[in-house]
């Protein structure tokens, strides 16, 4: 069974998460990819990976996320955070991170942190 890894990036990080996944896109491919709303497509765009859609961050997306992860269905995060700006749904985003640091999962919130992550697995 693979194993599943979310992709999830702020609006003013999509481009760097577009490229991370096409330069990735030879190890992203051993796992099955999750994302939420808009990330999703843009992930699958630049790397020609079938990313499941959940729903945009805002929405809700974070938290199925977290779900996920609290049920052991997702093995790692890439979340590339925007930090210079204020998020309406800042504590779903606290709610994910807390998720992961509880249940020892990986997660990256910038490019750098996601490229030691898939050294890893």
């Amino acid at each position: 069974m693979k194993k599943t890894v979310a992709i999830i990036a702020h609006d003013g990080k999509k481009d760097e998460m577009a490229i991370f996944v096409a330069n990735h896109k030879d190890v992203l491919a051993q796992f099955d990819l999750v994302g939420t709303g808009h990330t999703a497509k843009v992930a699958a765009g630049a790397s020609g990976l079938p990313v499941r859609a959940l729903l945009s961050g805002p929405l809700g997306g974070d938290v199925q996320i977290a779900a996920e992860v609290l049920a052991g269905d997702i093995h790692a995060v890439f979340f590339f955070v925007e930090q210079m700006e204020v998020h309406p749904h800042d504590p779903d985003i606290h709610t994910l991170q807390r998720t992961c640091n509880i249940t020892n999962t990986p997660i990256a919130t910038n490019p750098a942190s996601a490229e030691l992550i898939i050294k890893g697995l």
